[in-house]
């Protein structure tokens, strides 16, 4: 089913994904930390901003949006097909894909309970500038879902999330599948019509 939403465990990643705010000269497993840790503040003190879709909006807007490379995001995720786009084409599947994973993260947001999150130690050298920052979201029944981060530092010296893998599932692999195949099938427009209607 085309973009069709994962469960609990990308609300999970939602959570974990909210923690990239930028933080200048911070390392990308400290920041993911102390963010994520605002953000569960946050939900836990004011539980009826999970029945609020307008008020998680918000949130996912000023906490997560600023702190993704939509851009690379969208481009992975069409993979080969992306030099097919035209530029104007591009700037409008970035735009939709956006959108379309905003109102997702605000849906599976407003299924989080009470999780907690263990940060795995992080391996990076000091001239890296795209690792992988690995979470895990313990749940209430003791399983433990693991949420990998890559990110990479761009010029600024910010870091920037372009995937979240869940459970071993990249989230750029798993639209890719599904663009690849209304592209192969329909063509670039009708990937475009298909996002906007879907973002109605």
């Amino acid at each position: 089913m085309l973009f069709r939403k994962w469960s609990f465990q990308f609300t999970a990643a939602l959570v974990g994904s909210a923690a990239l705010a930028v933080f200048a000269q911070v390392t990308p497993d400290a920041q993911v930390k102390t963010v994520a840790t605002e953000v569960t503040t946050v939900l836990k003190s004011d539980p009826a901003i999970l029945g609020n879709q307008a008020k998680l909006r918000d949130l996912i807007e000023s906490k997560l949006v600023p702190n993704f490379n939509f851009a690379r995001m969208t481009q992975l995720a069409m993979g080969r097909n992306w030099t097919k786009a035209s530029p104007e084409q591009q700037a409008t599947l970035t735009k939709e894909f956006r959108t379309l994973l905003v109102r997702t993260y605000s849906s599976s947001l407003s299924n989080f309970k009470n999780n907690t999150i263990d940060y795995r130690p992080l391996r990076m050298q000091p001239n890296e500038t795209d690792v992988t920052v690995k979470t895990v979201v313990q749940q209430a029944n003791g399983q433990g879902i693991p949420i990998d981060y890559s990110m990479e530092k761009a010029a600024d010296g910010t870091w920037k999330a372009y995937d979240v893998a869940v459970a071993g599932v990249s989230l750029v692999t798993n639209y890719r599948d599904e663009f690849n195949s209304v592209i192969r099938d329909q063509g670039v427009d009708a990937l475009i019509k298909q996002l906007q209607s879907k973002n109605k």
